[in-house]
């Protein structure tokens, strides 16, 4: 009677286990840039806050990831996206800097950094290099301790798909490289502080209280 027991009670606890860990598989969130025949997973109850034919950003209440798309600069592609990923984690002032190993299955190359934020949280940068297309893609999660291995999960969800069908709205959508971008973003600055310096200066009104 007591094996007996016991055999039910082993079939119940794995029955639950399976029955919890479905419940944690189908936690997750896919989404597809058939635009760019992406595809990529992050975890269920994220808000999607930006989105447009070359940016996606989604946040939760411990974590951000934005997906930034590039075009592929010429040049030494290994000196040049390090160089670009350290220069990107010193624009936020990130500090204790690791360049990482972190590997993504189908693409040509993943180069990744990560550090610590002013405010003490986390943060990796990762550039996957595309095999398939002239493309870069480019993502950046903010994150508290104890989130790095969901982190790791989402960057490794990444993939393209295997069977890729001709796509003419891709063809029709121009990605920008990141030397472009950052040459717009410097030029709309200093058009910017021309504009503020042009501006008469207003004569301050004193007022009898």
């Amino acid at each position: 009677m007591k094996k007996r027991l016991n055999r039910y009670l082993y079939l119940a606890v794995l029955l639950l286990a399976m029955i919890v860990g479905g419940a944690t598989d189908a936690s997750a969130t896919v989404y597809n840039w058939s635009r760019y025949d992406l595809s990529f997973e992050t975890p269920d109850d994220g808000f999607v806050t930006f989105n447009s034919p070359t940016r996606f950003e989604i946040q939760w209440e411990d974590m951000v990831m934005t997906v930034q798309l590039y075009s592929q600069d010429k040049g030494d592609e290994k000196k040049m996206l390090t160089e670009n990923l350290q220069r990107k984690a010193m624009g936020y002032n990130m500090y204790d800097l690791n360049m990482g190993k972190l590997k993504v299955k189908g693409f040509k190359k993943t180069y990744s950094i990560d550090g610590t934020m002013p405010d003490g949280s986390r943060a990796i940068i990762a550039d996957l290099v595309s095999k398939k297309q002239n493309l870069i893609v480019e993502i950046t999660v903010n994150y508290l301790y104890g989130n790095r291995e969901v982190v790791e999960d989402m960057i490794k969800s990444f993939a393209e798909n295997k069977k890729q069908q001709p796509n003419h709205e891709r063809k029709r959508q121009k990605v920008q490289t990141r030397q472009k971008a950052d040459r717009e973003q410097e030029k709309a600055k200093k058009e910017q502080q021309q504009q503020q310096q042009s501006q008469p200066t207003k004569k301050e009104k004193l007022y009898d209280a």
